[in-house]
């Protein structure tokens, strides 16, 4: 099956790094694994003790394997995911500078957000109900830089990812993390297409008003693809702006957004309040801690470095 090869991504010129039978190191997720939800989940923080603004043992042990690996003299990982992540086969590039932002607690790229997003996906849900509730949409495919060159392909790709998933007549969410362009801010867009509803989190103030062709981008397909279905429109698209956690530095929006998936998968929840949940009315620094640490932790286990 043919790999996506995304604009917005670099063609790499370093060396992939090889092993075994002369195979570049590509990480392939196996669809027939079943998982019990929670059960990695539990797994990986266990025996790892986390306080604000100190490393991890787990992240520690990584740091180290990165810095003896061939990966800081410029060689690369490609991470194969398998096409019960995005709805298609689908691959990224993890090089240096991903890694980084994960030790240094920096912006967050696409390349991290999306191991975490097959991190939840391995640990919590594959092989579960949960498949059916929760589907993930490739930051790399719709995103205010695409959207601005090619509004039309960035549309046609979100009905294809609509009608990959099934009829979606039954609740269920599919998750966009939604980044502004040009490393520049995340948000969350939770959609609803049984009962039109989308769900807006921002880490910062404001609404979806500040993306509005982000909004016609999300309105449009969800029509189209009821249309296609011969589903009834009974009512507008309704856009909830969720009071979620709010942010108090430049950095962390890309945490806040995994953070909110996770939330939201574990707590198995399809309607999300508008007040947001009440166990998590904010997040301390041990909340984002507790996601770098689980992702440190699955990077280990699938011997991606």
């Amino acid at each position: 099956m043919q790999d996506l090869i995304f604009p917005d991504a670099e063609t790499p010129t370093r060396p992939t790094h090889k092993v075994g039978k002369g195979i570049s190191r590509r990480i392939e997720s196996v669809a027939s694994q079943k998982e019990v939800p929670g059960r990695k989940l539990k797994s990986a923080a266990k025996d790892i003790p986390t306080t604000s603004g100190t490393k991890s043992q787990i992240m520690m042990r990584l740091e180290k394997m990165v810095d003896e690996s061939d990966i800081m003299h410029g060689a690369i990982r490609s991470i194969d995911f398998d096409e019960g992540v995005f709805g298609a086969a689908h691959f990224k590039i993890i090089a240096k500078e991903d890694m980084q932002q994960l030790f240094e607690h920096d912006e967050l790229g696409i390349a991290v957000i999306h191991t975490y997003i097959w991190y939840m996906y391995v640990t919590l849900m594959r092989g579960t109900e949960l498949c059916n509730r929760f589907n993930f949409i490739a930051a790399s495919r719709i995103n205010a830089a695409l959207i601005t060159k090619n509004p039309t392909s960035v549309k046609n790709d979100l009905v294809d990812r609509f009608m990959a998933a099934g009829d979606n007549t039954t609740p269920s969410l599919y998750f966009l993390p939604f980044n502004s362009g040009n490393g520049g801010h995340w948000v969350l867009v939770a959609m609803d297409l049984s009962r039109l509803i989308v769900y807006y989190l921002d880490s910062l103030s404001g609404d979806w008003s500040k993306y509005p062709s982000m909004k016609k981008t999300v309105d449009a397909p969800i029509i189209k693809f009821r249309s296609k279905k011969n589903y009834r429109n009974r009512k507008d698209i309704t856009w909830v702006r969720v009071q979620c956690p709010q942010q108090n530095n430049s950095v962390d929006c890309g945490f806040f957004v995994l953070r909110f998936m996770r939330d939201i998968i574990v707590l198995n929840r399809i309607d999300i309040p508008k007040m947001y949940f009440e166990e998590y009315k904010s997040y301390s620094r041990a909340h984002l801690d507790e996601i770098k640490d689980e992702l440190c932790q699955f990077i280990v286990d699938q011997r991606i470095i």
